[in-house]
């Protein structure tokens, strides 16, 4: 089939005048993808419906305001333009703050005890916001406290009944006209079917292409198994296709290339779903500067907002920790310097973020402070430790000055524990991907410390397996994560295993 273009060239031979369009060679429509990489851009998006957009991105919000309206009809307060005011604020606050609505099947849903949490969590923050708000601006005489009690309360309640009600209207959006097809049968092809055949609104899975037989496919691609990769545009055009995911390896491209030419005949949508799977990666995501797409590998999970909300959560925490702390730090310093001579505070020299050099504080638990070509581990029965020190290691309170680091931004509430340099000189040798864990902030406690992996490395392997957990809270960071480990720690330190 030739391809096609429409022309307004010049007047024809013989004096015949030129039509205003006219066919072209197919060589010309190379054109169309031979434009300078200077004129290409590519944006991030999404390929969801307007429909389920909204609900994705407002749902959470809308039901903040239908509970206030409940909250104010319930306390019998008469609606006013103050009530207005709060709304939108809570609006505008709510949707920076909530996550967005994940539109998954029933089947797919996170348990109830667990949405109810992290709504929790995210409404307490909106409405800290809104209170500092008012405070702030001397609001307070406007909005009687019955209301605000109620609002708070009823919020929750009605965030996971809006969860499951918008999956129910999310579901009832699958159109059966929408039809998409998979060229890749591969373990990646597999996964997209199944993660499509997960969210709502999807339509109809068609069948895998691929450029093998179906007797060297996976077993799970055979049963969906559409034809092979040379039939496919005609496929497309039959059954009026509307989507195309293509998972095939990058090694393909020639091929790629050929199926895109043959695509230009129809109407449906072409994604290109490249094989990352293969590598090792740590904060994978889609980034794009000024139009050009990059796939990250390896990353910090702390770029943007979330690097803002991480940082202002730590500054506030460790402020109000100080404030709450001082006294008992006071008697510790106190109680160090009286038990045994020498310094208050130990400052030794360790790894931070990109692996700059930083100096971490403190109490001083031993006779001597060691900092290091060589550095040796504090043992369960370490004669070096004093008897002060036993028991602020039990109790983890030597930590307490690294509250001054997470302030100065040396540290994080939650990170890879921090080793001394003489440590991290050993293992970066001897554990691949080690110095990966310092692409984020160490921190005061961690997910390897959460996991009884704290106090001694008496082998490299507790080490390997150590960089593992610190590798796998790279790869899932989260706020909610952090909060899991905080409290976890929190019982950990109560019980006091594994500190010496």
């Amino acid at each position: 089939m030739q391809h096609a273009r429409l022309s307004d060239d010049g007047p024809l031979a013989d004096g015949v005048e030129a039509p205003l369009f006219r066919i072209q060679s197919p060589s010309s429509v190379s054109a169309l993808s031979s434009a300078s990489v200077h004129q290409k851009t590519v944006q991030l998006g999404n390929v969801d419906p307007p429909f389920l957009a909204l609900l994705k991105h407002w749902s959470k919000p809308a039901v903040v305001v239908a509970a206030l309206l409940v909250a104010i009809v319930t306390t019998s307060q008469p609606i006013t333009a103050a009530h207005g005011a709060l709304a939108v604020a809570a609006v505008l606050i709510a949707r920076q703050i909530f996550s967005p609505l994940r539109l998954l099947s029933a089947g797919a849903f996170a348990p109830a005890h667990r949405r109810l949490l992290r709504l929790m969590l995210e409404w307490s923050a909106v409405l800290g916001l809104l209170l500092c708000l008012g405070l702030a601006l001397r609001l307070g005489h406007l909005f009687p406290r019955d209301l605000l009690v109620s609002w708070f309360l009823l919020t929750p309640i009605a965030l996971l009944v809006g969860d499951y009600a918008s999956a129910l209207a999310s579901a009832r959006t699958r159109s059966t006209h929408d039809r998409h097809i998979i060229i890749g049968a591969n373990e990646v092809g597999v996964e997209l079917a199944r993660r499509i055949e997960q969210s709502v609104g999807t339509g109809t899975f068609m069948g895998f292409f691929d450029f093998r037989s179906p007797d060297r496919l996976p077993q799970q691609s055979r049963q969906h198994f559409a034809g092979q990769c040379k039939d496919v545009a005609a496929f497309v055009r039959q059954h009026a296709v509307n989507a195309i995911y293509i998972a095939l390896p990058m090694s393909n491209a020639p091929r790629i290339d050929e199926m895109l030419h043959e695509f230009r005949d129809t109407t449906a949508s072409i994604y290109f779903v490249p094989d990352i799977f293969a590598f090792d990666l740590v904060q994978a995501r889609c980034v794009e500067i000024h139009g050009i797409p990059m796939l990250a590998i390896c990353d910090t999970p702390f770029h943007g907002m979330n690097a803002v909300r991480k940082r202002a959560i730590d500054i506030a925490l460790s402020s109000l920790s100080l404030l709450l702390a001082w006294p008992l730090m006071l008697i510790v310093a106190i109680a160090v310097k009286v038990n045994s001579p020498g310094p208050v505070l130990f400052k030794q020299r360790r790894y931070g973020l990109h692996g700059e050099e930083i100096l971490v504080y403190k109490f001083r638990t031993m006779t001597v402070c060691e900092d290091g070509p060589v550095v040796v581990q504090a043992e369960a029965q370490d004669r070096r430790i004093t008897a002060v020190g036993r028991f602020l290691r039990r109790t983890s309170l030597d930590e307490l000055p690294q509250l001054f680091n997470v302030l100065e931004g040396k540290m994080s509430f939650v990170g890879p524990r921090p080793h001394a340099v003489a440590h991290n000189e050993l293992y970066r040798k001897l554990i691949s991907g080690y110095m990966i864990r310092h692409k984020v902030r160490p921190g005061m406690t961690g997910w390897a410390q959460v996991h009884g992996l704290r106090g001694e490395t008496q082998a490299v392997e507790q080490m390997r397996l150590r960089v593992q957990y610190d590798l796998d809270y790279l790869r899932n960071w989260s706020l909610w994560l952090d909060f899991r480990i905080l409290v976890r720690t929190a019982l950990i330190v109560l019980r006091g295993r594994n500190a010496h």
